[in-house]
């Protein structure tokens, strides 16, 4: 029983303590935390968790370790908040990965992302087709902020008179980093010969030269080479 009771006097103790130091440290929407907070957080919530479990671990001794961490880290986000250059190093710095249209590779690879993530972020911003893109930047919260192409920006009420087609196609990967889709093809019932004598109409002799080729809503095809090092 008194064990129990030590429990819930932990825990009480644990929860009102880390609730008062983190509201403390200010509000940050969940979008908008970096990977340092996210990584505070979890250590906040290892130590009072530690403090609850563990009846060993003086209560003092689990107060003082989470309002430590807390002070350090008012300290830090507070430097932060002052320095661009310290701010730049905890939280990153944006990376450009589409720019005037062009898919930036190396961008891709050392934030570690491949075209199916690329495409996926796209997606969240409803963008469907990389060629509408005139820029797209990862932002330092992993978020993907993307600038159409004027050609391809909202309509807006004076223009509600166009007539709206209906499109043929939804944009499909047919060539990612050099490697056909196949199963995309079959879906959209054409073949690789199709594919192959489009590719050299646009002067393409080779899907290795291929960074990323999709389908577009009218049928043509949106290509980006790759970048010869």
């Amino acid at each position: 029983m008194d064990s129990i009771s030590s429990t819930i006097i932990r825990t009480f103790i644990g929860f009102f303590v880390l609730f008062i130091l983190i509201r403390l440290l200010g509000k940050k929407q969940i979008s908008q935390m970096s990977f340092f907070s996210y990584i505070t957080g979890l250590a906040l919530g290892n130590i009072a968790g530690e403090m609850v479990i563990h009846k060993d671990i003086k209560i003092i001794d689990g107060v003082t370790g989470i309002a430590l961490w807390v002070f350090l880290t008012a300290a830090i986000e507070f430097i932060v908040f002052k320095s661009s250059k310290a701010r730049g190093l905890l939280d990153g710095e944006p990376t450009i990965l589409i720019k005037h249209g062009k898919i930036i590779e190396k961008a891709l690879s050392s934030n570690k992302l491949n075209m199916d993530d690329l495409t996926m972020l796209l997606r969240i911003k409803n963008v469907f087709a990389v060629s509408e893109v005139e820029y797209a930047i990862l932002e330092p919260n992993g978020q993907l902020s993307v600038l159409k192409k004027e050609e391809f920006e909202p309509v807006t009420k004076k223009d509600s008179n166009i007539l709206v087609k209906r499109r043929p196609y939804i944009p499909t990967e047919l060539i990612v980093d050099g490697k056909i889709v196949s199963k995309n093809l079959t879906e959209l019932n054409i073949n690789e010969n199709w594919l192959t004598n489009e590719l050299h109409l646009k002067g393409f002799q080779q899907v290795e030269d291929i960074f990323y080729a999709e389908l577009q809503t009218d049928g043509t095809i949106y290509v980006d080479a790759k970048i010869k090092l």
